[in-house]
């Protein structure tokens, strides 16, 4: 008889739960999942429920912050100026009795205008050496640093970090990296210079003027190492995605992000940064394509199609990939994967 009873209390529960599950499926939100929106668009939210349903109230979250409440399924107006671009999460807490009950929706935010296309100028072509596998260019007192990628037992060769005349291409000084380690981007911080690594979680600092390797630190951010840039206050540093990680200059710890989209979605396999007039300029994996990112919001404002600057290419040099600036003249130096040249050139609206 106890079995019986204990039978029809598990019986009696599954069915009372199965009704509670019924009744959260009432519950509709616009805007639908996965809808795009341009950013500083007005979006109305809205909680929708079967006649004659009885709510206390309706409040609505972005990413967990509260943007507004209604007493009833009215509308309530999202303005999206203040949120960061990308997928949005979007939640109703639907109160009644003093129980809430969450019906949730996402939205893509994208930037309100498609990136301004520019043309570009060949002012100068510098020798470059084939042997590079660049990951990461900087330009800094009239010396071209170069973070060399690859593993000693492919063909890309081991990695290194090394300094460079611009004028001859030829190596300065060259110090080399544990050989099972690919070296990634690289920034220049003070005396110091930061390097990545591609997927082993390691960064390596080194003394700017000798080369010499000062310290290493475990580097968690991100998916893998790919670029990096630094603005005077903070560290960017990228990993493979559309995401720009913000690194503490002096912990290398990460402080924030942004997602980087144009108007028709996410730009991923963003590669070399640098930072350029409170812009940063990033190589596009795969493409040869240089866009401009707001630092700011992550909106890509231009890109630099740049397919006919390098037409000598073969399977061992054709990845557009490093972007150097020398700030003192406003000088912009581009270059490739074992290209044997080294450009400057000169941006410009099209």
């Amino acid at each position: 008889m106890n079995k019986r009873i204990a039978l029809f209390a598990i019986i009696a529960l599954f069915a009372y739960s199965c009704k509670d599950n019924d009744k959260a499926e009432e519950f509709t939100i616009s805007p639908d999942a996965g809808s795009n929106y341009k950013w500083g668009d007005n979006i109305a939210l809205k909680v929708g429920y079967p006649a004659g349903t009885k709510v206390d109230s309706v409040v609505y979250l972005v990413d967990s912050a509260r943007v507004g409440a209604a007493k009833d399924s009215s509308a309530v107006s999202l303005k999206t100026g203040d949120l960061k671009l990308g997928a949005r999460i979007i939640t109703a807490k639907v109160y009644q009795g003093g129980k809430a009950q969450d019906v949730t929706t996402n939205i893509n935010l994208l930037p309100a205008k498609a990136p301004e296309e520019l043309s570009f100028k060949v002012e100068k072509v510098f020798p470059h050496d084939t042997s590079s596998y660049t990951e990461g260019l900087e330009f800094h007192d009239g010396i071209l640093y170069e973070s060399d990628g690859g593993r000693l037992t492919e063909e890309t060769g081991q990695s290194s970090l090394r300094t460079a005349n611009l004028t001859t291409g030829k190596v300065i000084k060259m110090v080399p990296v544990d050989p099972k380690i690919f070296a990634e981007g690289i920034t220049v911080v003070g005396n110091k210079i930061i390097q990545l690594t591609w997927t082993e979680k390691i960064g390596y600092v080194y003394d700017k003027a000798t080369l010499k390797l000062l310290d290493t630190f475990t580097n968690n951010v991100g998916i893998e190492g790919w670029g990096m840039t630094f603005d005077g206050s903070k560290i960017y540093m990228d990993d493979s995605s559309n995401r720009i990680w913000f690194l503490n200059k002096d912990t290398y710890q990460q402080m924030g992000y942004i997602d980087v989209y144009d108007d028709k979605g996410p730009v991923n396999k963003l590669n070399e940064l640098e930072y350029i007039d409170g812009k940063i300029y990033a190589n596009v994996y795969g493409t040869d394509d240089i866009v401009v990112i707001d630092p700011k919001t992550g909106a890509v404002l231009q890109k630099a199609d740049m397919t006919d600057l390098y037409l000598t290419r073969n399977q061992y040099a054709d990845v557009l990939n490093g972007i150097a600036y020398d700030k003192a003249t406003g000088r912009i130096f581009v270059t490739g994967k074992k290209w044997n040249k080294l450009f400057q050139v000169k941006f410009s609206k099209k």
